[in-house]
C-alpha cells in the first residue's frame, strides 16, 4: 500500500507542482467555458486527458516512442495556447452546440503530448523489469486524475463566484481567463529551446 501512495503522490505532485504549472494552465484553459452543470462533460475531458497522458507514458516506458525533449517542451505550451485561443473565439457561444467528439479527440491528443513531456523523468523512477512498470504507471495515473479533478473544481468554484457574486457574464469570464492563459503561455512558447537549434 505504501508503494501505491508513492506513485499516487508522484502523480498528484506532477500536476500540482507550482514550478511546473503548464499542466494546471492547460486544465484552466480546458475548463474555462464550463460550469458545475457541465460536470459530466468536464469529467469526460479530464479523464480523456489522463488516458492520453497515460498512453504516451506506456508507449515511452515500453520503448515504442521516443521523442526529442525540446520538441515536446515546445508542443506543450502550444497545446495550451490552442485551447485558450479556441475558447477566446468561441466565448459566449452555446457549449451544447460544440461537437464533444472533436473536443474529446483534441483533448486526448493533447494528453498524449503532455505525457511525453514527463516520460523521461518517469522512466528514471520506475523499477527495471517491464512487468514491474504497469502497476506503478496506473497508480501514477490515478494521482494525475485526482489532482486534475482538484484543479478543475477550483476553476469551477472561481467561475461560480465570479459569475454570481461579481456578476461577470459567462462570456466575460471566458474572455478574461482565456486572455490570461494566453498572456502566460506566449512567453513559454517564445522562450522555448527549440528556437535555438
Amino acid at each position: 500500500m505504501s508503494e501505491f501512495w508513492i506513485y499516487f503522490n508522484t502523480g498528484l505532485r506532477h500536476v500540482l507542482d507550482i514550478n511546473a504549472y503548464d499542466h494546471v494552465l492547460f486544465l484552466i484553459a480546458l475548463t474555462i467555458p464550463y460550469a458545475f452543470k457541465d460536470w459530466k462533460r468536464v469529467l469526460l475531458l479530464v479523464t480523456l486527458f489522463t488516458v492520453g497522458h497515460t498512453m504516451s507514458l506506456l508507449l515511452s516506458v515500453y520503448g515504442f516512442v521516443q521523442i526529442k525533449v525540446n520538441l515536446v517542451e515546445f508542443l506543450i505550451p502550444i497545446t495550451i495556447l490552442i485551447t485558450a485561443v479556441f475558447h477566446l473565439f468561441t466565448a459566449g457561444k452555446n457549449s451544447k452546440k460544440e461537437s464533444i467528439s472533436f473536443i474529446a479527440i483534441v483533448t486526448l491528443f493533447f494528453g498524449i503530448i503532455h505525457g511525453l513531456g514527463f516520460s523521461n523523468y518517469f522512466n528514471t523512477i520506475l523499477p527495471g523489469n517491464s512487468s514491474d512498470k504497469l502497476l506503478p504507471l496506473l497508480e501514477f495515473a490515478l494521482g494525475i486524475e485526482a489532482a486534475q479533478i482538484i484543479v478543475v473544481l477550483i476553476v469551477l468554484i472561481l467561475s461560480y463566484i465570479v459569475q454570481t457574486v461579481f456578476r461577470f457574464s459567462k462570456r466575460d469570464w471566458t474572455l478574461v481567463m482565456s486572455s490570461f492563459v494566453i498572456g502566460v503561455v506566449i512567453p513559454m512558447v517564445i522562450e522555448s529551446e527549440i528556437w535555438g537549434r
